[in-house]
């Protein structure tokens, strides 16, 4: 296929690298209509957005008669959001969603997600109406009674460009008709948050009955039908779209791992407060294709006296606070399988024990955690000018560990697989076996002022490629968090002096 330069793509006026510049056009083979030149990097949602419109433009400018777009993507992506973003700037196109042509009469076991399930008798003759410039009749399927309720009419868009959205918007039968291919994909983990929350709103089911057909029906359909269409996408976008973001009542934590009495912590609470222990078994799955040593996106499933909480949440740190809005819903441990028919693992397990006291107020909790032979006290509340209050009154100002459980071991880890380096190499570092007992101790010594003499130097090549690894990990890790235990944050300047060796022998060795 011959490149259409007259798109402007090569005009020597432009400078490289601008968006519009992405998108250049080719004529299809054996036809007079063009296409885009596919984009092979996947693209955000603000970025992919901004490149959709512009391929839109010019496309309609080089054919004649209707552009149709198609955007597909797994259940949950944000198709529908990404679609209603283009009809908010462009408000003159039109959008055709497939799921409006669900037939009832096909459901095989309650699989709304199987690809017979589309009326593609009915869409085609919709597109061949639209094609030849007439309005039709788009049916409209409500999905509490999974039933099709009427027909709206859609008239030929004054702007000739339609989109069709749906899970098999670029599905075999419907790709010769469609000038535009778009796959909207997120991480697996959010896509579930998403479909569950909407089918909540939008069917009325369980959170365990709808996972439960995820992991049953969705994910495996996803796997053998959607996810090959989308290969074919001439524009693929990654939504990283956070369902956590939106919430405006997070709880604010501060952790320490200094020693408070029961006496203590009563002197801090209501008169009105309520006592009680607990002890819990955390299970943390690891979503598919992440790395267990930097995820931040971990399902929890907690297990509490019999009774198992699937949790939702997202953590961001704002020293020394740790901020967790979370989703809990209960469920049966069965759901634990169909979790991880999904592609989930689990990443660890975590017992903890805790002595709670709690009011209306604030939450102040000791933990002790078996898997890292330690006890922390935790400050939780909603109100994060009080949290802080409480933490003072403890005197726990200038101890807090801003991170997680999680965190925590995955930092641990990392050091000690770190320090099971060479002697040869632990002489030239300089590092003691005695000095390196906690992260605080190891990631003290890598100090800019103990590490800069080595920079010259010509370090031996005598480590695996697998402590490479994980020294390119702690150097993330460390570089992400910019935090050490109770200390407060350093400035980027500093950190990356301390970090400095660590990235050396990474990516220079």
């Amino acid at each position: 296929m011959a490149q259409d330069t007259s798109s402007g793509a090569d005009s020597p006026r432009r400078r490289p690298g601008l968006l519009r510049d992405q998108v250049q056009l080719v004529k299809k083979k054996d036809s007079d209509r063009y296409e885009i030149v596919p984009i092979e990097d996947t693209l955000s949602f603000e970025k992919g957005f901004f490149i959709v419109i512009r391929a839109c433009q010019l496309l309609a400018q080089k054919n004649h008669g209707i552009i149709l777009v198609g955007v597909a993507g797994p259940s949950g992506a944000g198709k529908t959001v990404f679609t209603e973003k283009v009809l908010n700037f462009m408000p003159s196109i039109a959008v055709i969603t497939m799921d409006n042509y669900n037939d009832s009469s096909r459901i095989i076991d309650g699989n709304f997600d199987d690809p017979r399930l589309t009326d593609y008798d009915t869409l085609l003759e919709n597109i061949r109406g639209l094609k030849e410039g007439k309005a039709v009749q788009v049916p409209i399927y409500d999905f509490k009674s999974s039933s099709r309720i009427g027909y709206r009419t859609l008239e030929v868009p004054s702007s000739r460009i339609v989109i069709i959205e749906g899970i098999y918007a670029l599905s075999e039968k419907l790709r010769p008709l469609i000038d535009l291919r778009v796959s909207v994909t997120g991480g697996v983990h959010f896509d579930l948050v998403k479909r569950v929350f909407r089918d909540i709103q939008r069917v009325g089911q369980e959170p365990e009955e709808i996972i439960h057909q995820i992991s049953e029906t969705v994910y495996p359909m996803y796997k053998a039908f959607i996810e090959p269409d989308l290969q074919t996408a001439h524009i693929k976008i990654i939504n990283k779209f956070n369902p956590f973001t939106g919430f405006q009542n997070p709880t604010y934590i501060l952790k320490s791992t200094r020693p408070v009495t029961v006496d203590e912590i009563k002197a801090v609470m209501s008169k009105e407060h309520t006592e009680t222990t607990e002890e819990t078994y955390d299970i943390y799955l690891l979503p598919p294709g992440e790395d267990p040593d930097a995820c931040q996106s971990y399902l929890r499933m907690r297990n509490r006296d019999g009774k198992y909480n699937l949790m939702f949440e997202e953590w961001v740190t704002d020293s020394p606070f740790i901020i967790s809005p979370r989703i809990t819903f209960e469920v049966s441990v069965r759901l634990l399988g169909g979790l991880m028919a999904l592609g989930y693992t689990i990443a660890t397990i975590l017992k903890r024990s805790s002595h709670i006291f709690y009011d209306d107020r604030v939450c102040v909790k000791t933990d002790w955690l078996e898997q890292l032979n330690r006890k922390y006290v935790q400050v939780q509340g909603r109100d994060r000018l009080y949290v802080k209050y409480v933490g003072e009154q403890l005197r726990l100002d200038g101890s807090y560990v801003p991170r997680t459980y999680i965190e925590q071991i995955q930092l641990e880890k990392l050091v000690n697989d770190v320090m099971a380096l060479p002697d040869d190499l632990k002489t030239k570092l300089s590092i003691d076996d005695d000095l390196v007992s906690s992260p605080k101790e190891a990631l003290s010594r890598a100090s800019a002022d103990r590490r800069t003499k080595y920079l010259s130097r010509s370090i031996s090549n005598s480590f695996s490629n697998q402590r490479e690894k994980n020294l390119t990990k702690l150097a993330r890790v460390v570089v992400n968090n910019r935090r050490f235990d109770g200390r407060t944050p350093e400035s980027p300047a500093s950190l990356a002096n301390q970090v400095s060796i660590i990235v050396f022998w990474t990516e220079g060795c």
